[in-house]
């Protein structure tokens, strides 16, 4: 699908969080900040790749992260704190979606990306958004395997704010199964992220 087609089908209805609060052990570095082939920073790509398809994007970090000379291009991006992101996963989940209903936000649904992922194609974020409603929880899946990002319709919301650690919303998921659609794309960007150095180097 072109640019010109799936770019009108931005969505304010749909809010992304890009989940970027993870500490990089596997990596040994801050990953965020690992350089790609064009010279664009890890991070610096899933934003690119999340702002195409969602005028507001919520960038999930660290309360004590610096990340201002990585996202200079990103002067007027959300940034969103999270207190429990030693916790794991689940922890920075909670953390932001607690913030997402203080703040009253009306959107119908919210797209979970992990910043780590720097392949997934935005025509397949778009696909996706198509589906999502507040009472669906809408996931890719490529080849049998499921990935991300996960849209969690509003309805769900509450429950992921009870999140406090773990490794993320996969008790959430189990117990609504009624509400879990599958999406089959053609992308295998949304299961393929970087977890060591060497994963930079794997063939697409």
């Amino acid at each position: 699908m072109s640019c010109e087609l799936w770019c009108k089908e931005r969505s304010p209805e749909i809010v992304a969080l890009i989940m970027a609060a993870g500490v990089s052990r596997r990596f040994g570095s801050d990953k965020r900040r690992a350089r790609l082939d064009d010279g664009r920073t890890l991070l610096e790509t899933t934003l690119a790749t999340a702002s195409q398809v969602y005028p507001r994007c919520w960038l999930v970090i660290r309360p004590e992260d610096d990340l201002g000379e990585a996202l200079v291009a990103y002067n007027d991006l959300l940034r969103m704190a999270a207190p429990h992101a030693g916790n794991g996963l689940g922890g920075s989940l909670g953390d932001a979606f607690r913030e997402l209903i203080s703040q009253q936000d009306n959107a119908v649904a919210a797209a979970v990306i992990l910043a780590d992922m720097p392949w997934l194609n935005a025509a397949t974020c778009s696909r996706l958004n198509r589906h999502a409603g507040p009472a669906r929880i809408v996931m890719p899946r490529h080849q049998g395997k499921r990935g991300h990002p996960v849209l969690f319709g509003r309805d769900l919301w509450p429950a992921l704010a009870e999140l406090k650690e773990g490794e993320g919303a996969r008790g959430v998921v189990q117990a609504n199964r009624q509400a879990v659609h599958i999406i089959d794309v053609d992308d295998a960007g949304i299961w393929r992220d970087v977890d060591t150095p060497r994963d930079l180097e794997a063939p697409v």
